[in-house]
């Protein structure tokens, strides 16, 4: 099998190029990337003969399309809404197969801060993102949307314990990327990059859709805050979470749902700094008049604190999941939750979160060119990992060291 990774020069692409490579299916990792110095930076840390690499702008309609037809499946790890989508195009009208982690799903485009993203002439949003998923399906098609950590492995737990229940009421996914606790205090915000920071700082601003009430309700990111105890695994730690639009697919696949919000998890603190500077107007995309020099408030913001929030020597940083799925079973009220705590690579220099996102990628790229998802068009990760290819799934992340506990209480 021939796998072909967009953005495989960046820290995300050859994290799934490295999880790729230890299949022995794949016979081909290919990487394609703008920038020359990246692949050539991922093809000597990945030290790999299977390791081919591809210098291709992604807006060259000919050029993208001839390079898809070399390979059986592609994995999308480009971090912004214009690339992603150019490659979406391109795949879907040449019937090539592919995944896809972006925090977005394609059938239903988010309609704030759209990062570039070019529409055809004439159509809407949702017009394009129903066009996609008729042109993918006219095609044959496969396109898992939406799947890495959050969205992905959140989608494919949460969908698991629906169908556990004879009737699901509410699904709450809290998920998140945390620096480990001895670097907290070295950090602003109480948190360490492992993902594009100005993608975060969007997610913290826009608005989201939620499930309140069986009715699709548009609530401000970054609200909704809550504290639990993760008590699992070992582990016994206070966190905080908020609002967030990480799993967007759950609003059209699952609107039978009475309640349904994903939130992301960070340290204690972290979102009291991310309210304040919302409130200073730091994080506002509008211009403003500094002594006669019109700059954007977000723009400064992350000029400033970035080089702050990067890992130093020796850091490295956690994922957290715990997300409840509560409805009936056997007439009896039951939650069915999951929970994953899970520690960065330091042998091989993999984050835990290029770990929990790259490797679900991987294993779902995989899985796609191995035929095991028949679904055409635009496809959810909770409407195509499931039965034996969920515990295909479980299965492949626990052979990474990768460990999700499923717990079920019963009440009454």
């Amino acid at each position: 099998m021939k796998v072909l990774v967009f953005g495989g020069g960046g820290k995300m692409g050859s994290t799934v190029a490295f999880d790729l490579l230890r299949d022995p299916s794949v016979t081909v990792a290919g990487l394609a990337d703008r920038s020359h110095g990246a692949l050539e930076n991922a093809r000597a840390w990945l030290k790999s003969p299977k390791v081919v690499t591809h210098q291709v702008d992604v807006s060259k309609k000919d050029e993208l399309t001839a390079l898809m037809k070399q390979y059986d499946v592609g994995i999308n790890t480009l971090p912004d809404r214009r690339t992603s989508y150019m490659v979406v195009d391109a795949a879907v009208r040449c019937g090539f197969n592919f995944v896809d982690i972006l925090e977005e799903y394609h059938r239903r485009p988010d309609a704030y801060e759209v990062e570039g993203l070019l529409l055809p002439p004439g159509m809407t949003l949702n017009e394009y993102g129903d066009w996609i998923h008729d042109t993918a399906v006219k095609n044959r098609v496969t396109f898992m949307d939406g799947i890495g950590f959050a969205p992905g492995m959140s989608n494919v737990t949460c969908g698991e314990g629906i169908r556990k229940l004879d009737h699901a009421e509410s699904v709450v996914a809290r998920v998140g990327g945390v620096p480990v606790k001895e670097a907290v205090a070295r950090h602003p915000l109480r948190y360490m990059i492992t993902w594009a920071f100005s993608h975060v700082l969007r997610e913290y601003v826009i608005k989201v859709c939620v499930l309140q009430d069986g009715k699709v309700v548009e609530v401000d990111a970054s609200t909704g805050r809550e504290s639990f105890t993760f008590d699992k695994l070992g582990r016994h730690e206070d966190l905080e979470c908020a609002i967030t639009p990480g799993m967007p697919s759950f609003i059209f696949t699952r609107p039978t749902l009475k309640e349904f919000s994903e939130k992301t998890v960070r340290w204690p603190g972290h979102w009291d700094g991310v309210q304040t500077l919302k409130e200073c107007g730091m994080l506002d995309l509008d211009q403003v008049d500094v002594g006669g020099i019109k700059v954007v408030p977000r723009e400064v913001l992350l000029a400033r604190i970035e080089p702050r929030l990067r890992a130093q020597p020796g850091e490295t940083d956690v994922c957290v999941m715990y997300n409840t799925v509560v409805g009936i079973k056997n007439g009896k009220k039951t939650k069915i939750s999951y929970h994953l705590w899970d520690e960065a690579d330091t042998v091989n220099s993999v984050s835990s979160m290029g770990r929990v996102t790259g490797y679900s990628a991987a294993i779902a790229g995989v899985m796609v060119g191995k035929g095991m998802i028949a679904e055409k068009g635009i496809v959810a990760p909770e409407d195509a990992i499931y039965g034996a290819n969920y515990e295909y799934f479980i299965k492949e992340l626990e052979k990474r060291n990768i460990r999700i506990l499923e717990t079920v209480e019963t009440f009454g």
